[in-house]
């Protein structure tokens, strides 16, 4: 069998790790020069050297907002150092040494842009790729196809009345790198997730004032500088600055939008059968499989989750339906189960575009993917640490990062300091 991933991210090697384990040819594309993915940084914004649009959203100083305890593989763990918050480039350089290890670069396509899949019968594949060097389009067949394109590259900004209207400049997180264009400007940052969070906090060193515009229930509990102040949502833009929904308005010389991203999949073909809608694609079975054509399977598109331990726990779900170890469901059956899982988040108070939102149920999604494939599941501290960091990051933005964690064993963590 020939199994195509696109991608050389997080998801991507650890799909071509495990396709290869298991014995079967394996080619993955991807338009950088490295492995890593969203985590090759870049000076460049807008577009790259061959016209495309850039793929990174990394800047300059970035620490992961995870501990390094569970960002690594199940099976191939971040290496111990006394810190458990470490740089992008450390975490690449992991990810490097990951492909280095498993002799995945060998079957790594680099600078080769995927410019469109689709299916051919009802078991092939054809992908058409760009060899950007050399300006040529190749043609290949395939049995299956992993989707490994990641989810932080196309910005979502939301479209608020009059945005046209504000003269001062607008940006998205995905076009930040380092703070000091901000210096001396009144910044709106919109967005308080963990982005809009952390670059509100760096913004506020070099500009006049930051307000950060939310709509969480209630405020972080996290001590912003003197310069920073919360806001509610945004209603509308005015020439000078923003209208909120509880009828104040403020004048900003920048509205920075940290309002995350779109899943997108421009290469996929309509006949491929997976439609986005408000950020929730489908149709997949247990997020990750294409009900219309199960030799298909995208990885790594819930969040608020444990990425790398997520990704390498699908690809070993997906594999064992694609190489027909475990018979696939019907297709009745997996859209029942689709339909049922958005079910009950609506029921809960969820929106169409938190389809593929874990958070603290993420355990739950592993348990019902290591059950339904009869695969070793991950260990349960994994969610314990997720959940345990994830609250310290919204209790203390400012000292998290200084954390220290260890595991202990499968169930149990303890922080040192």
């Amino acid at each position: 069998m020939k199994v195509a991933v696109i991608g050389a991210g997080t998801a991507g090697i650890c799909a071509a790790k495990h396709t290869l384990a298991q014995g079967y040819t394996v080619t993955v594309y991807d338009q950088a020069r490295t492995v890593g993915g969203t985590w090759v940084y870049t000076d460049n914004i807008g577009s790259d050297e061959y016209g495309l649009d850039v793929h990174s959203s990394m800047y300059k100083g970035l620490h992961t907002n995870l501990p390094k305890e569970i960002m690594g593989y199940p099976d191939f763990p971040i290496p111990k150092q006394d810190k458990s918050y470490i740089s992008a480039e450390e975490m690449l350089a992991f990810l490097d040494l990951y492909a280095e290890e498993f002799r995945l670069k060998e079957h790594i396509k680099f600078e080769h842009y995927v410019v469109r899949v689709r299916p051919i019968g009802e078991t092939q594949w054809e992908v058409i790729v760009k060899d950007l060097p050399n300006d040529r389009i190749d043609t290949e067949m395939f049995d299956a196809i992993f989707v490994c394109n990641g989810h932080y590259n196309t910005p979502s900004i939301p479209t608020y009345p009059d945005r046209k209207l504000f003269k001062g400049q607008q940006i998205h997180s995905h076009d930040y790198r380092c703070p000091e264009p901000f210096k001396g400007e009144t910044v709106l940052v919109i967005g308080a997730g963990p982005s809009g969070m952390d670059l509100a906090n760096e913004i506020s060193k070099v500009a006049i004032r930051v307000t950060l515009s939310h709509h969480h229930k209630t405020a972080p509990l996290t001590k912003f500088p003197d310069n920073v102040d919360l806001k509610p949502d945004v209603k509308c833009l005015t020439e000078t600055g923003v209208q909120f929904v509880d009828g104040s308005h403020r004048n900003y010389s920048v509205i920075f939008y940290c309002t995350g991203y779109k899943y997108t999949f421009p290469f996929l073909s309509v006949d491929c059968g997976i439609s986005v809608d408000d950020n929730y694609v489908r149709p997949l079975y247990k997020h990750c499989m294409n009900i219309n054509r199960p030799t298909m399977a995208l990885i790594g598109l819930p969040y608020y989750v444990c990425a790398s331990q997520m990704s390498d726990l699908q690809v070993r779900f997906c594999l064992k339906f694609i190489t027909g170890q475990q018979q696939m469901p019907t297709k009745v059956e997996m859209i029942e189960d689709m339909e049922e899982d958005m079910r009950l988040r609506l029921e809960k108070g969820f929106k169409r575009r938190q389809a593929h939102m874990m958070g603290t149920d993420q355990d739950k999604y592993y348990d019902d993917l290591s059950r339904t494939a009869r695969i070793d599941n991950l260990k349960p501290v994994m969610t314990k640490l997720h959940n345990e960091s994830s609250q310290r990051f919204l209790d203390d933005l400012v000292n998290f990062r200084k954390d220290i964690f260890r595991i202990v064993d499968d169930e149990t963590f303890v922080k040192l300091n």
